[in-house]
């Protein structure tokens, strides 16, 4: 896989075209009682044209505000992951960058693609200055051992933004210049 900036102007549905965000959930982690534990939780994520449109808006709108937007491309020069990061620095020291998007296509999961944008994503973050780069992350049980083996810890500081959106997830951070 080939990871490359993605251009404004490469960002269409079409991009999407070959890209699978098929992800069966049987179990995440919740917060209760003072601690993570993990509960049966079963829904599917899928998406179709509606969502790759809403997609292309934020990932223009990140681009627009001075961020980033990672693909990972076959040799056939198919999408089939992306990362994104968002350009303002946010935190009570402006410590923060958040990675706003990770995905990887479910025919290819599982050869290490996540961890190449990830560290891709964090080398940019390090380069704008922040300490650390935020994830409001999935709560899926597969999601959070993706982040645990790259070394995310539950956020210092979690962003009460992040949280009201989605309250399922669970608010991670990275130390930059740690390897994962």
């Amino acid at each position: 896989m080939n990871i490359e900036k993605i251009e404004m102007s490469n960002i269409t549905p079409e991009l999407f075209n070959h890209f699978s965000r098929h992800q069966q959930v049987t179990h995440c982690w919740r917060y209760s009682d003072g601690q993570w534990k993990i509960e049966p939780v079963n829904f599917t994520e899928e998406w179709e044209s509606e969502e790759h449109a809403q997609l292309c808006s934020h990932l223009k709108t990140t681009l627009k505000n001075g961020g980033i937007v990672l693909g990972a491309f076959s040799d056939n020069n198919q999408l089939k992951g992306f990362a994104s990061v968002e350009g303002q620095l946010f935190g009570s020291h402006k410590q923060y960058l958040d990675l706003s998007a990770i995905h990887v296509s479910e025919d290819v999961r599982g050869q290490k693609i996540g961890r190449q944008l990830f560290l891709s994503a964090a080398d940019f973050a390090e380069k704008q200055g922040a300490e650390k780069l935020y994830i409001s992350s999935h709560s899926a049980v597969e999601t959070q051992a993706f982040y645990s083996s790259l070394g995310c810890v539950d956020a210092v500081e979690p962003s009460t933004k992040h949280t009201d959106d989605e309250p399922f997830d669970r608010q991670l951070e990275y130390r930059l210049g740690e390897i994962g």
